[in-house]
């Protein structure tokens, strides 16, 4: 999933990465195309993740894995990252998800459960101020349940906010047609629509 994503981020772009499965797409991203990569936290400029000897404790992104920095790196306040974020600054954010609708409605902050504690973080904040979000997640749910719906149930992050969704199963993407099967891993288009309530069009030609 994570070299799709990085596949289809166009060079020069200001990307995001959340929290969780997010954060690997900044392992394939290719040096050559100019993408950089701004943390929640406060960093502008972050390569990939670090190993080894290249382990800085002080240097971390917003998921508090240990990042390499590339050249020209910078760093500044919590406020400075938030206020790039909601600017309109960044071009995409790539997010994690517990439901995503048809529409592009994202719900990734709680699953409206009594017992779970509410983790939005700077979610809202990167939905609705890049320019496009796009999503990482499974597309089923460990009960078996679709992750991809007509209509949220859980509490929104943002409101048709999302363009593309890059799941274990396919690639979507959220046009003015529907919701667009562009690649398939492992299954088919018919098995999609048999998992899902969302009506698809076969874009995989």
């Amino acid at each position: 999933m994570a070299a799709k994503v990085a596949a289809d981020i166009p060079d020069g772009s200001f990307v995001n990465l959340g929290i969780g499965l997010p954060t690997t797409v900044s392992n394939h991203l290719d040096p050559a195309s100019g993408v950089t990569l701004h943390t929640e936290n406060g960093m502008l400029g972050m390569g990939p993740e670090a190993h080894g000897d290249d382990v800085d404790l002080d240097l971390i992104n917003a998921g508090k894995i240990p990042v390499t920095e590339l050249p020209g790196a910078s760093y500044f306040h919590h406020a400075d990252s938030f206020a790039m974020m909601r600017g309109g600054h960044l071009d995409i954010c790539v997010l994690g998800a517990y439901q995503v609708s048809a529409t592009g409605d994202l719900a990734n902050w709680h699953t409206g459960r009594p017992d779970d504690i509410p983790a939005v973080g700077g979610a809202m904040d990167l939905a609705l101020g890049a320019k496009e979000t796009f999503v990482m997640m499974t597309l089923l749910a460990r009960d078996g349940t679709p992750k991809l719906v007509p209509e949220c149930t859980f509490p929104l992050t943002g409101v048709g906010c999302v363009s593309r969704i890059y799941t274990d199963l396919a690639t979507f993407v959220l046009t003015e047609a529907g919701v667009e099967v562009r690649e398939t891993f492992g299954t088919t288009f018919a098995e999609l629509e048999s998992l899902l309530d969302v009506p698809l069009v076969n874009a995989t030609a």
